[in-house]
């Protein structure tokens, strides 16, 4: 995998081929396919001693329904099912998925209508010394600092029906250090009926099929000078190998300053479904060029269940002898911007069903660009005419024979 990313000179776009922008631009219109538009409705679950921890987002379509559950039993976990009818419901055994063996204690009825289902888990935040970066390291992190496991975490969550959004917000439960006493971590959930695009970069295409999570790590006190913070995100094996990752590259960055990748995460199936971001986080509220970071995403890597912090829905829904596949993403860079000028953090991520959305070149570029392999053609044109209908001279020399 490419990464726009160098040890000394900072972050720098990697330059697109010309198939490969071909491609985009040909498939972008194709990306949209999918419901238009879909009926959102959230809530939060309750019937356990704390109901707060499960939101149920659910849209519908024409024929077709999406089913977000999104919990923080354990670590922030969702579980994204997609059916083929419009009358699919959630049903939550509150018994057993409180108990040790939560297996059916989350199920979406009836089961014969599911098309589509897959789950991602946050299982810990990383923290890194930049100072002890080595010239010759894989990974441009630093010397890695105990991680905080999030299924330690505590968490109180918010609902906002009118635009469609919740957030869970954490601490640590055990923080003898005090790094959190004036900080929290907030997974920013928001759900989509239509298609659109965020006011703020990185302005992320979305669809009605398509959910956005929003990751911000706000006042907690770093263990470094120039720390690096990162996320462990765990997700199941398909069986036979891992996801694969793939990134798209663009010569528009209109939407994303000086961002020219999307990257993605694809489970392979049909209808398949998708993780999607940009290589890019922020260190300030108003987002913008001059406080981006580079976002590092590692490969995926084989990891067994018993290796990772326990999600009780994802084994509630899935079963308990699923294995997952786990990578980390890593925020910033050892020079230029960082978590440590305002101890603020700031990464999102679309997650949804179907074809994944891809930009098409706007009309600001494509006139760019017209007017950049135009104006060539143009002066070739006008000097070829211009020899062609230039009048010969008469020359009234007369040979002497």
């Amino acid at each position: 995998m490419c990464r726009c990313w160098e040890l000394y000179w900072g972050w720098v776009p990697c330059a697109p081929t010309p198939w490969l922008l071909l491609s985009l631009v040909c498939a972008a219109p194709f990306g949209l396919l999918g419901e238009e538009t879909r009926k959102v409705s959230m809530e939060v679950i309750s019937g356990g001693p704390n109901p707060q921890n499960l939101l149920h987002i659910w849209a519908v379509g024409t024929n077709s329904t999406l089913h977000y559950v999104w919990s923080t039993l354990g670590p922030p976990a969702v579980v994204l099912v997609a059916t083929n009818t419009t009358q699919s419901v959630l049903s939550v055994n509150w018994s057993l998925l409180l108990s040790p063996d939560p297996d059916g204690g989350l199920m979406v009825l009836p089961k014969d209508s599911i098309q589509f289902s897959s789950a991602l888990v946050f299982t810990r935040l990383l923290e890194f010394d930049s100072t002890k970066v080595s010239e010759w390291a894989a990974q441009p992190s630093g010397k890695p600092y105990p991680p905080y496991s999030l299924a330690e975490f505590s968490w109180n969550s918010s609902l906002d029906q009118a635009t469609l959004s919740a957030a869970f917000q954490g601490h640590p439960v055990d923080d003898p250090s005090g790094a959190f006493a004036n900080g929290s971590l907030a997974f920013k959930v928001k759900a989509f009926s239509g298609s659109g695009r965020p006011a703020q970069p990185p302005r992320l295409l979305h669809s009605a099929d398509t959910c956005q999570l929003e990751v911000a790590l706000v006042g907690a006190s770093p263990r470094g000078n120039h720390s690096l913070f990162g996320l462990e995100v765990a997700t199941l094996d398909t069986g036979l190998s891992c996801p694969p990752m793939k990134e798209l590259r663009s010569i528009d960055d209109e939407y994303a300053p000086a961002v020219f990748q999307l990257d993605q995460l694809l489970w392979d199936s049909s209808p398949s479904g998708f993780m999607q971001w940009r290589p890019v986080a922020f260190s300030q509220k108003q987002r913008s060029r001059e406080s981006a970071l580079p976002c590092q995403a590692s490969s995926l890597n084989y990891t067994l269940a018993h290796l990772l912090p326990r999600s009780p829905v994802v084994q509630a829904f899935f079963g308990s002898q699923k294995n997952f596949c786990a990578f980390t993403l890593t925020f910033g860079a050892p020079t230029g911007p960082g978590y440590w000028d305002q101890h603020y953090l700031s990464w999102s991520m679309l997650l949804g069903v179907g074809v994944p959305p891809v930009d098409v070149l706007s009309p600001l570029v494509l006139g760019i660009m017209a007017v950049a392999l135009g104006t060539p053609g143009l002066l070739l044109l006008g000097g070829g005419l211009f020899l062609l209908l230039r009048h010969k001279p008469y020359s009234e020399y007369q040979s002497i024979n």
